[in-house]
């Protein structure tokens, strides 16, 4: 892994008032340094000579050390990181145990001072502060946070003002006592308001709070309502140019459309398409292209969204009321907005990457032509990769259905694919998938995959349903993975299996492998399940495979939230339906199982470490004369997400790709 991997590097630095912001890692260092230089000019220039001690910009200067942070720490991973309005502080949030507990720190950046957060209490020292979210107020003094309930879940918005003083104060402005609903805290790209939402799978809520309106009174400050919470009715608000920008599924649109509204209290009967010049709403939440993502800038609004399957950017003019797709040349990639801390830009920047296209950072002008103004401003080195030696296709599945066409991501060696497309020889393949939520999985590089694919694998990532990679339609019912149409996510994996052994007969059986994290644990679970015998080798990692257990019992954290994407199983037809495919509930005796790698994380909040424990356990006993291994690995010291050390986590990978290349007999 590391002989691809350029250890020392920086990321793309993006302007921010006075400053421009970037990360740099070094070689040897686990964690990631924050940095930020002066901005003496509008646009930069990198002169770097590729070592530690040379700084990428002039006047660079580091206003967080994650490597300090972690000595002496078995983990250690910063969440948010928040630059106060004067830049003379953040706020950040840091979990030392992987349970996603975070710490809250104010550090000030011209004294070094690094203050942890304390619970505000009468009379006593209080507990340190654990949060999920923060923002800053509208000046150096305000804090806003989000804290967390008994079941792990983000539900109570505070305000703490005078957080230096030794009497802080601290005023609760919202709270959702509904375990359906978690909740956040944002602030709007023009800084004049703090969101708060409250959100399930199915159902959101936005309230809202002027920064001016935060010293008007001694009394805790009221927040308004964007627009009331209706069943099935998701929306999510952005502000600029005195109105709300809404992009939501109202009128039971299949993907969201994107609306306008003044900027007031209960505004959703004022709601309108945002239209372009001749009167064609931009995202009217059809089915052609689904809509994820808005951002408001002085003179262009950006969406992020998808079409034909793929991830897209849209910019429209607010003067012109024109809107345009930024295009690029390759069939299939992955493209998304960088991050953006200034209304008032001539230009976005873009990352961009495809399976064999490393991550480049890319500059697009605002103006009329943005294929012709367009500036790389980075592009990833890979040490030792040779574009040219590697292809990739896109292609579709039929399932088994006979109506759902299943997309699919092919990477390869191209002197692998030419033996096999000419007969000489079958190779052994990778697949992967996930399939929950609604999340994506992209066609996008990793260094990571290298190794496969140079032992002569092809690597194939199933867009199956469940995620959103065609939309909401891929998820929700009737037709997605969601619920109960949730074995389509399973029956899709598996389909993609059996045609790439039997319709394109790339591989045999002999020579198939699968990979799935989390719910994507579930979905291999659930596969190896129903056929066995097309895997040789299964990946598990922090697998969900006791679903209809957990999801009984409520005591257990993040459960109750996960009712509105699996179902209720105390409901009956939800547990029925959920005991179907339940990989605890399923194994099948008398069969040769391939062989398993399983992972935990003992202080992983998400998926409990019991459940790749027993899913091990119901495996062998099943079948105890199964020739093929069936290995857990638990991680002590981490939790839903592997390693936070960087070397740690290419150790625990390495572990994974070992089993993986032992098994098939590639190592």
């Amino acid at each position: 892994f590391l002989s691809s991997i350029q250890e020392t590097d920086y990321s793309t630095p993006r302007p921010r008032g006075d400053y421009w912001y970037y990360t740099r890692t070094f070689q040897g260092s686990s964690y990631t340094t924050f940095c930020r230089a002066p901005k003496s000019t509008p646009s930069i220039t990198i002169d770097w000579d590729g070592t530690k001690e040379s700084p990428i910009l002039p006047g660079e200067e580091v206003y967080l050390d994650v490597n300090e942070l972690a000595k002496d720490k078995s983990y250690c991973s910063v969440g948010r990181i928040r630059i106060s309005p004067s830049k003379t502080l953040i706020a950040y949030i840091v979990d030392y145990s992987g349970d996603e507990k975070y710490e809250m720190h104010v550090k000030d950046l011209v004294t070094g001072e690094d203050v942890a957060m304390k619970e505000v209490c009468d009379g006593s020292d209080g507990e340190l502060l654990e949060v999920d979210d923060l923002v800053w107020g509208k000046d150096d003094e305000t804090l806003y946070y989000v804290t967390m309930d008994e079941q792990h879940r983000p539900f109570r918005l505070f305000q703490r003002k005078n957080w230096k003083s030794d009497n802080p104060v601290d005023n609760l402005l919202k709270e959702d006592l509904d375990d359906l609903f978690w909740c956040g805290v944002s602030k709007s790209l023009d800084d004049k308001y703090i969101f708060f939402e409250s959100a399930s799978k199915e159902t959101s809520e936005v309230w809202y709070l002027s920064t001016e309106e935060e010293d008007e009174t001694s009394a805790p400050p009221e927040m308004s309502c964007v627009a009331p919470r209706r069943n099935k009715v998701l929306y999510e608000v952005e502000h600029g140019h005195d109105q709300w920008f809404i992009w939501t599924n109202v009128d039971e649109s299949p993907n969201m459309k994107l609306m306008t509204s003044p900027a007031k209290p209960d505004s959703a009967e004022q709601w309108s398409l945002l239209e372009d010049a001749a009167g064609n709403p931009i995202f009217d939440g059809s089915l052609a292209k689904s809509l994820d993502d808005v951002t408001v800038l002085n003179t262009h609004i950006v969406m992020q969204g998808r079409e034909g399957g793929i991830p897209r950017v849209w910019t429209f003019d607010i003067d012109s009321k024109i809107a345009k797709r930024l295009e690029f040349d390759e069939a299939a990639y992955d493209v998304g907005l960088l991050a953006h801390y200034e209304a008032d830009t001539k230009s976005i920047a873009v990352s961009y990457d495809s399976m064999v296209t490393p991550p480049s950072s890319i500059e697009i002008s605002l103006d009329d032509d943005d294929t012709i103004q367009r500036t790389v401003l980075k592009s990833k080195v890979v040490p030792g990769y040779d574009k040219e030696l590697y292809g990739c296709d896109r292609m579709e599945v039929l399932s088994r259905d006979g109506k759902t066409n299943i997309p699919i991501s092919v990477v390869y060696r191209n002197d692998t694919m030419e033996k096999v497309k000419t007969g000489e020889l079958k190779v052994p393949v990778h697949l992967y998938g996930y399939g929950s939520y609604g999340s994506c999985c992209e066609a996008d590089f990793s260094s990571t995959r290298l190794p496969l694919l140079d032992r002569g694998m092809i690597y194939v990532i199933a867009h199956i349903r469940g995620g959103g990679e065609m939309g909401r339609q891929w998820y929700e019912e009737p037709n997605g993975g969601k619920y109960l149409c949730k074995k389509n996510t399973f029956s899709d994996f598996v389909d993609v299996a059996r045609f790439l052994v039997e319709d394109r007969q790339w591989t045999s059986p002999e020579m198939m492998s699968c990979e799935g994290r989390s719910a994507g644990g579930l979905l291999i679970g659930a596969a190896i399940n129903e056929a066995p015998e097309l895997f040789r080798v299964a990946i598990l990692g922090v697998p969900f495979v006791d679903v209809a257990c957990t999801m009984t019992d409520s005591t257990i954290p993040l459960t109750s939230g996960e009712w509105v994407e699996w179902g209720n199983p105390n409901e009956e037809k939800y547990h029925d339906y959920m005991m179907g495919y339940s990989p605890m509930n399923n194994v099948q005796t008398g069969k040769t199982y391939p062989a398993c790698w399983l992972t935990g994380g003992l202080h992983d909040p998400r998926v409990a470490y019991w459940e790749p424990a027993k899913f091990t356990a119901a495996l062998r006993h099943a079948n105890p004369e199964n020739e093929h291994p069936i290995c857990m690995k638990l991680d002590l010291s981490a939790g839903h997400f592997s390693a936070s050390d960087r070397y740690k986590y290419y150790r625990e990978l390495a572990y994974d790709f070992s089993f993986l290349l032992d098994q098939l007999k590639l190592a």
